[in-house]
């Protein structure tokens, strides 16, 4: 494999020509902007199914249209590998003609409490890198190029130094898989369980810088960093050249930005400011029912963002 050097203030679109986005790519800015019927979002947030169910209706296709009409920009599932190929076309299809980024989607089978790549068993690590190979069909469906991949949980018998070398072999052999195929996988920190083997910002930009791959990155998700490590701003600055991606939640709660403790229109102007033109993925619930709370959301986002 090749290791090379990641460039991360490279233009968005071109980020993604590697997985198959010159359809959307194709598409004029008027074709877009009449498409919408209202302003698009300074930055790419990626709602998720479910969101705006109450105004869009259940159908899918239905709700990516109405995040479309609303001036989302992206999209993204985690359950992506779970839905029938016939769902998994029409939504690219979608987003294609929307002029939409697909965001991240997960990796299945790739790595929980019970099955971790920190033990370094043969059977784990054929797992994962089985979900790999999968993936690759999944994503040039849905014009992807980020696939989210949790390691799994930390193993008390091991030193830590075993089981990060476990994890990054690992890994190694996962990128060798996806980066012909112009697709990186996002290591996520999270907050969720003190069992959990990966729950750091540097701990992970460590993991990136090891397995040396522009198919190996980190994805900051700024409710998990925020309960865990705080001092967000700093920590993106030190483990900005391995940032891919990034998603959203406020603390606590987990709802949309402006519920908690997070300042985000302080956090998405540094993050503007630094030239990140990528998706940051919408990885939150709604704070208040209905369409009431699903026009919250679009509300705090305009607000946020208004910098």
């Amino acid at each position: 494999m090749k290791r090379r050097s990641f460039i991360k203030k490279s233009t968005f679109a071109a980020s993604t020509v590697g997985v198959g986005l010159s359809g959307i790519n194709a598409m004029s800015k008027e074709a877009f902007d009449n498409s919408s019927t209202s302003q698009k979002f300074k930055m790419n947030f990626a709602p998720h199914l479910g969101m705006f169910k109450h105004h869009a209706g259940k159908n899918p296709i239905d709700q990516i249209n109405y995040m479309a009409d609303q001036g989302f920009t992206a999209f993204e599932d985690n359950n992506m590998m779970t839905r029938d190929v016939s769902l998994q076309t029409k939504i690219g299809e979608t987003l294609a003609k929307r002029n939409m980024f697909m965001g991240v989607f997960v990796i299945q089978k790739g790595g929980n409490l019970n099955n971790t790549l920190a033990a370094g068993k043969q059977e784990y690590i054929d797992i994962f890198l089985d979900g790999c190979r999968k993936a690759i069909d999944v994503a040039k469906r849905v014009n992807a190029k980020w696939l989210t991949v949790v390691p799994g949980g930390f193993q008390r018998r091991l030193p830590i130094g075993v089981q990060d070398t476990n994890v990054i072999e690992a890994l190694r052999r996962g990128a060798d898989i996806l980066e012909p195929h112009g697709l990186t996988m996002v290591l996520e920190p999270l907050s969720d369980s003190p069992d959990l083997y990966l729950q750091r910002s540097d701990q992970t930009y460590m993991i990136c810088k090891a397995v040396n791959s522009p198919a190996c990155k980190l994805l900051f998700d700024i409710y998990h960093l925020q309960k865990t490590e705080g001092n967000l701003m700093n920590n993106i600055d030190f483990t900005w050249d391995e940032i891919a991606y990034f998603q959203i939640g406020d603390n606590p709660g987990r709802k949309e930005p402006s519920t908690g403790e997070i300042n985000y229109t302080n956090i998405f102007k540094h993050i503007h400011d630094k030239g990140y033109t990528g998706v940051l993925g919408m990885e939150h619930g709604n704070s208040l029912k209905g369409k009431k709370g699903e026009l919250a959301v679009i509300k705090a986002y305009r607000e946020t963002s208004n910098f």
